[in-house]
């Protein structure tokens, strides 16, 4: 069987989370593109082989033709197109964050296990070895009691027109690199934080460009993320996991294709690993097809989705601003 994806927009991350990797797994076509632009969709079909254009996302969830949708809109109209293409029997592959906010995320979720359809939340770094391999020396226990984790994405953004700096869009830093630094965050310590204080910076009154948080598990363990979209730096993105008996450091844990690597100082001793090259999205859609196909498991599913959500909106209450709210359609 062929898994026949239909993207939802025109967006700038399909071609590198969805078309390129779709070269290369055979069980997957790209075969539709939608756009509220019919121009823009059918320039962005002609440039990347697609064969099929249709002039509305309705229209594309009408296509029989079509198995999944790939949802990669802006973060306020997650939940709406993904709840709209379960409706009309489409499994999904939603971009990150899942929804605007928790409540939503569970409204999502309610939808998804009312059908057999798969819906993925699409942190492509989970499915890279990189992921796997960082969790498996921290359960070895060559790092002796795990104390603290700390993770960390800052990124320059300077565009003030981009729709991740929007808040009728459901931006902010907090919803952009945020849900991923809290993501990694829950996924080395295999637990849910609870949020004790957080900071944050503002590019405009509600729009945050800075944010800092502070966690506590159930164990004792603590946490901390720091995120920014305006760094002073060019992009740094990692994490450490401080234990009783060595350290984990983690560089480019989210792209590790990118001269990713780890370093394991423990018991006297210090080495380095380099990640693999193979592109985390490549990983993901794998998944994303075994899933659809086999009914292969897989860690990002709409209850993930909804524990960081609520993550998300716990900093943001805890930063003194309101979660974020869907877009109108």
């Amino acid at each position: 069987m062929t898994l026949r994806i239909g993207i939802l927009g025109a967006a700038r991350i399909a071609p590198s989370a969805l078309i390129r990797p779709a070269r290369s797994v055979d069980e997957v076509s790209v075969a539709a593109v939608a756009a509220r632009d019919e121009t823009r969709a059918r320039a962005f079909a002609r440039k990347h082989g697609i064969a099929k254009v249709h002039s509305s996302y309705d229209a594309m969830l009408d296509d029989p033709d079509i198995d999944a949708i790939y949802n990669p809109l802006p973060n306020g109209l997650h939940g709406h197109w993904t709840i709209a293409a379960l409706n009309a029997g489409k499994h999904v592959l939603c971009e990150k964050p899942f929804t605007a906010n928790a409540a939503e995320a569970r409204q999502v979720a309610a939808v998804a296990k009312g059908t057999d359809r798969v819906v993925m939340e699409a942190f492509h770094y989970r499915y890279h070895p990189f992921t796997a391999r960082a969790l498996e020396i921290m359960g070895s226990g060559e790092l002796g009691a795990v104390r603290h984790i700390e993770t960390w994405m800052c990124i320059p953004l300077l565009l003030p027109k981009d729709i991740r700096w929007q808040l009728s869009l459901a931006g902010g830093t907090l919803m952009d690199v945020g849900c991923y630094a809290l993501h990694q965050l829950r996924t080395y310590a295999g637990a849910e934080p609870q949020i004790t204080s957080a900071r944050v910076k503002l590019l405009r009154p509600g729009v945050d460009r800075w944010a800092q948080a502070d966690a506590r598990f159930a164990d004792g363990r603590t946490g901390r993320i720091t995120v920014s979209m305006m760094s002073a730096r060019l992009v740094s993105l990692g994490a450490r996991i401080t234990g009783s008996d060595g350290t984990l450091s983690l560089v480019r844990p989210t792209v590790p294709q990118f001269m990713g690597r780890l370093t394991v100082d423990a018991g006297g001793a210090k080495r380095t690993e380099k990640a693999s090259k193979e592109p985390t999205y490549l990983h993901q859609l794998r998944a994303f097809a075994g899933a659809v196909l086999r009914d292969e498991p897989f860690p990002t599913t709409v209850d993930d989705a909804v524990a960081n959500m609520e993550a998300v909106d716990a900093v943001y209450r805890a930063a003194g601003l309101p979660v974020r709210e869907p877009t109108r359609v």
